[in-house]
């Protein structure tokens, strides 16, 4: 049986100014959340396809990010441009931006002139740092390296500040919503990419995820193993799931986590599992209720 997903931003209208990755990505989470979304951005230069740089650099992913959105061009710094803008603006729910503090006054999109203009629309502001560091420049990797979440060399596995801000500024959207149903009055939200990336980093804070942590290494349950032809990825963290995968690899049944964080019962494992294919292992998960994931 499939369930249709809620519908909480029916009957809303969302319009969004933000260009790259972040604004377009909590846009199209708005769309899903049945919001009536419309991005506005500059008409592409001659010869490019779009004046988003998403469009340039990824076309698939600016697709994607743009499904069910109605995209609408102009130049915000001329008199027709402006003259769209405010048409969009009188039937707006949530503007969503990613301009820089400044530059966002500079096209008279200040919250206090919005807030006069427009007293039931609310600002989801999406900016790189929160309050005096608004003006700063930066980027995902930035915000990563800056939140201790970039080690080495290696580039980071996916966007995570600028997903996480995604998150966020879909969720500041439902706050203001919420808001105005008790005020009547639209609120202004900062939505900074470097609090997602602190946000994230919050389990390596905590140690959860540091070596010493239970989830970072230190539990044999929950590490990352060679396999005969491969790689597995095992999550058997609690007691009852840590007792399967001991006696699978012929240990004494126990879950308990101080033998688990032992450097015999690691290297029983490790003996084990590399001793197994990824077929066999992916057996083993359905037969014993193994949480694993096989890699090649």
């Amino acid at each position: 049986m499939t369930t249709a997903l809620p519908q909480p931003l029916r009957n809303t209208r969302v319009l969004s100014l933000a260009l790259n990755l972040p604004g377009p990505a909590a846009l199209m989470r708005c769309a899903r959340m049945g919001a009536e979304c419309t991005k506005l951005e500059p008409p592409p230069a001659p010869g490019y396809p779009s004046a988003d740089p998403m469009g340039i650099y990824s076309p698939t992913a600016y697709a994607t990010l743009h499904t069910g959105v109605r995209v609408v061009h102009a130049h915000l710094k001329t008199a027709e441009g402006q003259a769209t803008l405010h048409e969009e603006l009188a039937r707006t729910d949530v503007l969503i931006t990613s301009f820089r503090p400044s530059a966002l006054a500079k096209l008279g999109l200040g919250w206090e002139a919005l807030q006069a203009k427009y007293p039931r629309l609310s600002l989801v502001r999406i900016v790189g740092a929160a309050a005096e560091r608004a003006e700063e420049p930066g980027h995902d990797l930035t915000y990563l390296a800056d939140a201790g979440l970039v080690t080495g060399t290696e580039m980071p596995p996916t966007l995570y500040a600028d997903m996480g801000g995604a998150l966020m500024a879909s969720e500041a959207v439902l706050q203001a919503l919420l808001d105005r149903a008790h005020t009547g009055a639209g609120v202004c939200i900062e939505v900074a990419l470097a609090d997602a990336a602190v946000w994230l980093a919050q389990p390596r804070d905590w140690g959860l995820t540091t070596p010493e942590g239970d989830v970072g290494g230190n539990h044999a349950g929950y590490r990352i193993y060679p396999c005969a032809d491969g790689r597995v990825a095992v999550a058997a963290l609690e007691p009852h799931f840590a007792t399967s995968l001991c006696v699978a690899a012929g240990l004494a049944p126990t879950g308990d986590p101080q033998v688990m964080r032992a450097p015999a019962t690691h290297e029983a494992i490790a003996r084990f599992l590399v001793s197994q294919t990824r077929a066999q292992l992916d057996a083993l998960a359905v037969a014993q209720d193994i949480p694993l994931h096989t890699l090649a």
